[in-house]
């Protein structure tokens, strides 16, 4: 039995990060040997192993043969016989396909260390074509490590995998595991860059894609079309360390844009409205999380409220609160202005630009909190009028905040 450390842990450590999430091959064992030794299995379609006191996992050596279409069209072989550059040449990238013996000694069989010194995602063999996610992974990559390029034969097997309708197969829970994993990186609109290059944005979230030439206002910036806007707002929310759903909101908030009538270029009225149901059709292929789904309908829906916030009369801006449940849900609403303020400064020029009266909302909401809704419940003779004497309450309230 020999065992090595493999993938991000090996590329992490000689790129000086945080070596994380280590992962171990285990060459010339078997998995009686395995539980031997006191390995807990828990791969169910090839043999991995938890270890009994790291919990870190061991997988036996092993090799993949297509066999189907998609990320599960794969048969997997594993015997003691197959050896560490065989279980290598599976892998995607060079630079994942590093594997570190016991002593330290490095084992690089596709020059993953030179395309590390050379900032370079470059493919391992042919096979990167046979698995769609690897479009995915590549894309995730280049959103981590923005200083690195996609070699462009690399970027031809992507286009292939496109063009040959295999990205089609991809499940959308793997999907939207690399989607989520690259929004979280440095500078996630590199992803978005690079599927659209690829042509695999397209097929994907073709909602996006359709942004992209798209003209903004003038008084934005005339270089900034929606897709770059887009991606600029996406950035933006990444230097704030913004969480996921906030993210994936404002990859998602101009949807609507991609749908306004030629005559009403570039101001996009109506947009807002035109987006939410694009919003859904986009969540209900990838079906990411309730929560990231539901921030992104808020969010495309109110973003263009929150914007024109300092032009509202008090009603009104009590009813956004309203609508977007901020007295239950205090939090999400915090997000949704922080998903808001990413769209604002994504804009050449506007990246320090200060919003007016940037806490105007959450200033309304501390002042329309302070009406005592149960009170006014329990004295209203006329229990249809609740709501409208509640929400009059509160209306009152936000305008004598605004008038300070």
């Amino acid at each position: 039995m020999r065992i090595y450390t493999v993938g991000g842990a090996v590329r992490d450590a000689l790129l000086g990060l945080p070596e994380n999430d280590r992962d171990h091959v285990v060459v010339g064992s078997a998995p009686e040997e395995m539980l031997e030794k006191g390995f807990r299995p828990v791969g169910k379609d090839f043999p991995v192993f938890l270890h009994p006191e790291t919990q870190e996992e061991y997988a036996l050596a092993r090799t993949e043969r297509k066999s189907g279409h998609g990320y599960k069209g794969f048969v997997f072989h594993s015997a003691p016989d197959v050896s560490l550059e065989d279980d290598l040449a599976r892998r995607d990238l060079t630079i994942n396909a590093i594997a570190r013996a016991e002593d330290g000694t490095l084992i690089d069989p596709f020059n993953g260390i030179a395309d590390l010194k050379a900032r370079v995602l470059r493919h391992v063999g042919p096979a990167f074509v046979e698995d769609p996610v690897r479009i995915l992974r590549v894309a995730r990559f280049a959103a981590r490590f923005p200083s690195f390029s996609v070699a462009p034969e690399t970027l031809a097997l992507m286009r292939r995998i496109v063009e040959n309708g295999e990205i089609d197969h991809l499940v959308a829970e793997r999907a939207w595991q690399e989607i989520a994993r690259g929004l979280m990186t440095e500078r996630p609109s590199r992803m978005i860059a690079v599927l659209r290059e690829c042509g695999a944005l397209k097929r994907l979230i073709p909602e996006i894609d359709a942004l992209f030439g798209v003209p903004q206002r003038l008084d934005y910036h005339p270089e900034v079309d929606t897709g770059i806007h887009v991606l600029m707002a996406l950035d933006c929310a990444a230097r704030h360390v913004r969480a996921l759903p906030v993210r994936f909101a404002v990859l998602l908030h101009d949807l609507g844009k991609g749908l306004t009538p030629q005559d009403d270029l570039p101001r996009h009225p109506g947009h807002e409205e035109r987006g939410v149901p694009l919003v859904k059709a986009v969540c209900a292929r990838l079906k990411p999380p309730s929560v990231c789904r539901d921030l992104a309908l808020l969010v495309a829906r109110h973003h263009g409220d929150i914007r024109r916030g300092g032009d509202l009369r008090a009603g009104t801006i009590v009813k956004i609160l309203e609508r977007t449940d901020a007295f239950r849900r205090p939090e999400r609403f915090d997000r949704l202005i922080e998903a808001c303020d990413s769209d604002y400064h994504g804009r050449l020029g506007w990246e320090d630009k200060p919003i007016p009266d940037p806490d105007l909302f959450q200033r309304a909401l501390v002042a329309a909190r302070t009406v005592d809704a149960g009170e006014i419940a329990r004295n209203c003779r006329f229990p249809e009028k609740i709501a409208e004497q509640i929400h009059s309450a509160r209306s009152l309230a936000v305008a004598q905040m605004l008038k300070g």
